[in-house]
């Protein structure tokens, strides 16, 4: 029995995706999990996998296509099968077509091909070695010799005009690419539909610098942020919950989705039920999903599903920022870098690494007492760095 590939959603806003390319031509046998397609959606680039063993057939969308989500791109068949009658050398412009539209190519594809013939322009040998060294276009001259001979003094005009023309304007607006496009909308949209506050805690990371020694230079900081952040939000539901639009829906599994710099803008990759990974199950995991997120390889599980955010600028230098919340989610926490700072200790001055955490919350879901609580218990988690 024939299974439609079709054109996968990550979340309910997704009105369309892209085909990038397809990593198997029609014909081919393919196996349940292999990637068959690169697909660029609103919020990454992702490799779309077979979902049963057959052959590919059917395709019905080329790289470079926008397919509406939900909509059949190919199919997978048995050996011999195929695929539906209505896939059949179609395409979704095709389907949509009206008649009179089909009459028009039809008509289009039939007609004589018209010739239209090139006026030869007229140029004196001084207007044609002036128009080289000037750099002027010459059938962008009118001439005003005789029999319309475009002469030294044409050139001369035109070349003064070219000089008068307004250089192009170096600030002309780029064209961004749905990851960035994504990100603008996506960031305005929280901004000003959720109702954002700020916590700000600084804390001793000596016992943070002193765990990541322990284990070795293949656990990070990142790691252990995300291990110890997972931990704590078992005990506060409420910081891992989400806004549904009309009321609040409590999250089952802590779902940490890290915040990843690719190209264009920025990737939440999750790490699921990370309140019961080991940390060594966590850097790996992480480290793969930072591997295939800048070379554009994640899957749809890969983004989808996160209940809470860490952003982690602290190698860039960052001491301190405050980050948009990802909707659904009901926060995210802002971490900056490890930086040696004067503090008071027991009564003396002492140095120690202080590390700055901003918690942006969302109003709907959490209160400041609930939001400083989290916090509060995180900052022991992290200066403990018990695991």
């Amino acid at each position: 029995m024939a299974v439609s590939i079709v054109m996968p959603a990550l979340e309910m806003a997704q009105e369309t995706g892209k085909i990038i390319s397809w990593l198997k031509k029609e014909g081919d046998t393919i196996a349940k999990g292999e990637p068959i397609a690169e697909i660029e959606t609103d919020k990454v680039v992702l490799e779309l996998e077979a979902t049963a063993d057959g052959v590919l057939a059917g395709v019905q969308a080329a790289a470079g296509d926008v397919v509406q989500v939900g909509k059949t791109i190919a199919w997978i068949v048995a050996p011999g099968e195929q695929p539906p009658a209505e896939a059949e050398g179609t395409t979704p412009a095709a389907r949509t077509m009206t008649g009179q539209a089909k009459q028009a190519v039809a008509a289009a594809s039939t007609a004589p091909a018209v010739s239209t013939p090139k006026t030869e322009v007229k140029v004196s040998p001084k207007a044609r070695r002036m128009a080289q060294e000037l750099g002027v276009d010459l059938s962008q001259v009118v001439g005003t010799g005789p029999g319309g001979v475009i002469s030294g003094e044409d050139i001369e005009r035109a070349a003064g005009a070219q000089k008068a023309a307004p250089a192009p304007n170096p600030a002309a607006p780029a064209t961004l690419s749905s990851i960035a496009r994504l990100m603008a909308e996506r960031t305005t949209q929280s901004w000003t539909t959720a109702p954002h506050f700020f916590l700000v805690r600084e804390i001793d990371a000596s016992g943070l610098m002193a765990a990541r020694d322990t284990h070795g230079k293949a656990i990070t900081h990142t790691d252990l942020l995300v291990a110890l952040v997972a931990k704590t939000l078992a005990r506060h539901p409420k910081m891992n919950a989400s806004w549904t639009g009309s009321a609040i829906q409590m999250n089952a599994n802590v779902n940490i989705s890290i915040a990843i710099a690719v190209k264009d803008g920025v990737v939440g990759a999750v790490i699921p039920n990370a309140d019961k990974s080991t940390l060594a199950g966590i850097s790996a995991k992480r480290q793969d999903l930072a591997e295939r997120a800048r070379a554009g390889r994640l899957h749809p599980p890969d983004v989808s599903g996160g209940t809470f955010t860490i952003s982690n600028l602290g190698m860039f230098g960052v001491d301190a920022f405050s980050a948009i919340i990802t909707p659904p989610q009901a926060a995210v926490l802002a971490v900056g870098r490890i930086a040696d700072r004067v503090v008071p200790i027991n009564g003396l001055i002492g140095i120690r690494p202080i590390l700055t955490m901003t918690l942006s919350s969302d109003h709907r879901v959490v209160d400041g007492a609930q939001a400083a609580a989290f916090l509060k218990d995180v900052a022991e988690a992290l200066t403990s760095a018990q695991l």
